[in-house]
């Protein structure tokens, strides 16, 4: 994120918790739909933009699917 002027050093990742997903106005969805551990499926205002998993991959491609996000913000 750093290559692109966003810098992200000082988050943190947060719970997802049923009161915050209960709260909000929408809840977009990258692309988890493992049915074993993605909250999102259990709530009816999810917006899927269905994008690849960056975790694990190569920079690379990590790189492509962050592009990919911006052209959806």
């Amino acid at each position: 994120m750093k290559e692109v002027g966003i810098d992200i050093s000082k988050q943190k990742p947060k719970d997802l918790t049923e009161d915050m997903m209960r709260n909000a106005t929408a809840i977009i969805n990258m692309g988890c739909m493992d049915d074993k551990s993605c909250p999102a499926l259990f709530v009816s205002k999810v917006i899927d933009w269905g994008f690849e998993d960056p975790k694990d991959k190569p920079i690379e491609k990590v790189r492509q699917i962050r592009d990919e996000t911006k052209k959806n913000k």
